[in-house]
C-alpha cells in the first residue's frame, strides 16, 4: 500500500511539471508545434531600430519567443552576425546588397534603378549565400545629402551638381556622416566626389560613430564644429523639421534602397511562419509611412519598440 501511495504521488507530480512545462511553452496557434527562439537583429541607424522592433513585435504577436539584439552595427558587422548565426533575421537594403554583397551585379544586369529587378537579383544571389529575402517595402531609403535651408537659398543649392560647384570655388564645407559613408566606393562620398567632380579634404570630413542620420542632420542643423553638411536618407522624417534640403541627385548615382527582412534558410525553413507574418507588414511599409514612424523616434523622442507597437496595432495587424 505504501509503495503504491508513493507511485500514485511521483505520477502526479511528474503530470504536474509536464502540464507547467507546456503552459510555458511558445507554440504556433492551434498546433503544439514551438516557435522560436528568434534572434532578431538590426542596423543601428533610426530606421533599423524600427524595422527591427516592427518584427519583433510581430513575430511576438504570432507567439514567436524572440531575442531582440536590434542595434547590432553596421552594414558589416550585421550581415557578419546573420551570415555567421549569431542573428536570424535582420532587415537589409537592395540597395545595398548590390553594391556591397554584390558589387558589379548591379551593373552587368543594368538594374539599379528598377527597384523590382534589383529585388529579384539580390534574392537570387543571396540564395546562394543560405539567405532569403522576403517581401520589400515599397519605400526607396536612398542616401542623399541635405544641407541647411538658409545655405541652399543664399548659394543657390539645389542639387548636387550645384553642391560640387560651390566647393570647387571654395565654399566652406563641413559634411559630417558615418564612417562608413565616407568609405563606401560605390555608394558613399567618393562615388558622389567622382560622379560630380569635386573631392572633399579630411579636414572637410566629421565622422559621427555609427549610421544613425539623426544625429548627421541634427549636427548640420545646428552647425555643430562648423558641419553645414549632412548625410541622409530618403525616409528621414525629420529633414524638414531640421530646416534640411535633400540635395537632387541629376546623375542618379544611387540604386533602388527598398528595405526587406533577410533571414537564414534554416530558420526559414523551420519556422514558415515568419513569412507568412511579415510579409503583409513589409508590404504596407511606403515612404511616407516610415518618414512618419522615423519622425516619431528621431523627432519626438519615442522610444522605437513603442513606435512600432503603436503602428501595428493601429493597421490591425496586432492585438
Amino acid at each position: 500500500m505504501k509503495l503504491k501511495r508513493v507511485a500514485t504521488i511521483g505520477f502526479v507530480l511528474l503530470l504536474t511539471f509536464a502540464m507547467v512545462g507546456c503552459g510555458t511553452a511558445k507554440t504556433s496557434p492551434g498546433t503544439d508545434k514551438k516557435l522560436g527562439p528568434v534572434t532578431v537583429g538590426s542596423k543601428i541607424d533610426t530606421e533599423g531600430g524600427v524595422l527591427g522592433q516592427i518584427m519583433i513585435a510581430a513575430l511576438k504577436n504570432g507567439g514567436f519567443e524572440v531575442v531582440d539584439r536590434t542595434k547590432t552595427g553596421q552594414t558589416d558587422v550585421v550581415r557578419k552576425a546573420l551570415t555567421s548565426s549569431e542573428i536570424d533575421i535582420y532587415p537589409e537594403y537592395t540597395g545595398t546588397a548590390l553594391t556591397q554583397f554584390f558589387p558589379g551585379a548591379a551593373v552587368e544586369a543594368g538594374v539599379s534603378k528598377d527597384a523590382q529587378a534589383s529585388y529579384d537579383l539580390v534574392k537570387t544571389r543571396d540564395a546562394a549565400n543560405g539567405i532569403v529575402w522576403l517581401e520589400r517595402a515599397p519605400a526607396n531609403n536612398t542616401w542623399a545629402i541635405a544641407i541647411p535651408k538658409a545655405l541652399s537659398d543664399s548659394e543657390g543649392i539645389k542639387t548636387l551638381a550645384d553642391w560640387a560647384a560651390y566647393i570647387n570655388k571654395g565654399g566652406a564645407v563641413k559634411l559630417v556622416a558615418s564612417q562608413e559613408f565616407i568609405d563606401r566606393a560605390e555608394d558613399g562620398v567618393p562615388a558622389i566626389e567622382k560622379a560630380y567632380g569635386f573631392k572633399l579634404k579630411s579636414a572637410q570630413l566629421i565622422v559621427l560613430a555609427g549610421g544613425d542620420t539623426a544625429q548627421t542632420e541634427a549636427a548640420a542643423a545646428q552647425g555643430t564644429n562648423g558641419a553645414n553638411a549632412s548625410m541622409a536618407y530618403g525616409t528621414d522624417g525629420n529633414l524638414s523639421a531640421l530646416g534640411l534640403v535633400v540635395l537632387e541627385d541629376p546623375k542618379s548615382i544611387w540604386p533602388v534602397y527598398e528595405p526587406a527582412p533577410t533571414v537564414r534558410a534554416e530558420v526559414l525553413t523551420k519556422y514558415p511562419e515568419i513569412a507568412t507574418i511579415l510579409d503583409p507588414i513589409f508590404k504596407g511599409l511606403t515612404l511616407a509611412t516610415l518618414q512618419e514612424l522615423n519622425g516619431k523616434v528621431s523627432v519626438d523622442g519615442a522610444a522605437p519598440a513603442t513606435v512600432a507597437t503603436d503602428y501595428l496595432k493601429s493597421k490591425g495587424l496586432i492585438k
